[in-house]
């Protein structure tokens, strides 16, 4: 059950980092750093919660890992659609809310 738990905190991290990606140009070093750099935070995080290196939590971990990148990409996506949007999604989420406040 531990493993659902860590698959949880893997999505949730890579979501930042998906958002992240889809703002750079393909196979340059700031999108490589984004693909790459949740990676040993997620072996940190295996060796934490004391999952080890079973065969079964693989699949688990990486689809984690995907999931979370791609639902940030498409975070990315949808809001660029509406609003000027940067690569970092905690200062879009943190000025969308002022702008909302200050428009009230």
């Amino acid at each position: 059950m531990i493993w659902f738990i860590v698959s949880i905190i893997v999505i949730l991290l890579n979501i930042p980092f998906g958002y992240w990606r889809e703002n750079v140009k393909k196979f340059s070093l700031p999108w490589f750093l984004s693909v790459h750099l949740p990676v040993p935070i997620i072996i940190f995080l295996r060796l934490y919660f004391g999952l080890g290196w079973a065969l079964f939590t693989f699949p688990i971990l990486i689809g984690s890992y995907f999931a979370g990148q791609l639902l940030g990409a498409r975070l990315h996506i949808l809001w660029s659609k509406t609003m000027r949007v940067t690569g970092c999604l905690f200062y879009d989420i943190i000025r969308t809310r002022w702008v909302i406040i200050i428009s009230r």
